[in-house]
């Protein structure tokens, strides 16, 4: 069976989509902050008959990005498909935003991105593959105190175009994923600060279907992006 590579799998968007791909007999590779919740989740999802192996990262430590990943992917089959989806908000005026959180947040949500296909892209080139990046509305609009966010989503959704572009004669296609508000644990992060009524949000299922949905296509077409919205609108 083919092998997807999710990053951020120990929860919320990550770990559904890790559930609802191994009941479609897909082979997993999961990365997270956590080794214990990873643990649980390969325990769950090993019972299926898939294989799952897992690594604890933690993406905004730089240095420790490429060889974790090096070392989850010896001796593995190379990933088919591979879904960035780790990520993290912050809200406050841009001005005011101190230093060190804005490395933090473009660390996590756009450089560790390409230190990840630094590793697992090449490991794909050989059979073909899909890399799909989850982005955000945000990335298309302006909202007032979310601006490092939407600023590192726009950046996110240009590299996965420039990435589409570089890797089509190795087989390799790019798209991303860009979704309105989902019900998740963003939102109950203490770098964000939100009053909105999560219950007009998308949920967790369906944009894991989303991801789903996308991995799905055929190899001689690729979606380029695909954004699913609340029919509330932006939050």
């Amino acid at each position: 069976m083919p092998t997807a590579l999710i990053t951020g799998a120990s929860r919320g968007l990550g770990r559904r989509t890790a559930e609802k791909l191994a009941r479609k007999g897909w082979d997993l590779l999961l990365v997270a902050r956590s080794f214990e919740q990873l643990e649980s989740l390969a325990t769950e999802l090993r019972s299926q008959g898939v294989s799952v192996a897992v690594a604890a990262l933690d993406l905004t430590d730089q240095a420790a990005v490429v060889p974790i990943l090096q070392s989850l992917l010896s001796g593995q089959e190379p990933p088919k498909l591979l879904i960035n989806n780790a990520g993290a908000a912050y809200t406050g005026d841009l001005v005011s935003m101190p230093l060190e959180r804005w490395n933090w947040l473009m660390q996590l949500n756009l450089t560790s991105v390409m230190q990840v296909c630094s590793v697992v892209v090449p490991a794909m080139r050989a059979a073909g593959g899909l890399v799909i990046n989850v982005s955000s509305h945000a990335a298309n609009n302006a909202f007032p105190q979310w601006g490092a966010y939407c600023i590192s989503k726009a950046a996110l959704a240009s590299f996965s175009r420039c990435l589409a572009e570089e890797e089509r004669s190795q087989g390799i296609r790019a798209c991303t994923l860009t979704l309105g508000a989902v019900n998740t644990p963003l939102w109950d992060a203490e770098t964000v600060q939100s009053d909105f009524d999560r219950h007009a949000m998308l949920s967790v299922d369906q944009a894991a279907d989303a991801l789903v949905y996308l991995a799905e296509q055929p190899t001689n077409q690729v979606i380029e992006d695909l954004t699913l919205m609340p029919s509330a609108g932006a939050f």
